[in-house]
């Protein structure tokens, strides 16, 4: 598992992309989980935790285009 400090959604978006499944740690957000290289939307939450793994999604989603239309 993975500390980061602050919550950097590029490094992390990067980070669940390299290892596909996992789970990361991110100060004041908590523990996330990912799998298939897209984060897991915990069943009980924080709202800011949510919307955090919905922005990470879609920063992931955006990169994957990216890649292909290259």
């Amino acid at each position: 598992m993975r500390v980061f400090p602050v919550y950097a959604p590029k490094l992390i978006a990067k980070h669940a992309r390299i290892f596909l499944k996992g789970a990361i740690w991110v100060k004041d957000l908590g523990r996330l989980e990912f799998e298939k290289g897209r984060f897991l939307l915990p069943g009980k939450g924080l709202p800011k935790v949510k919307q955090a793994v919905i922005e990470l999604n879609q920063l992931l989603d955006r990169q994957t285009q990216q890649m292909s239309s290259v």
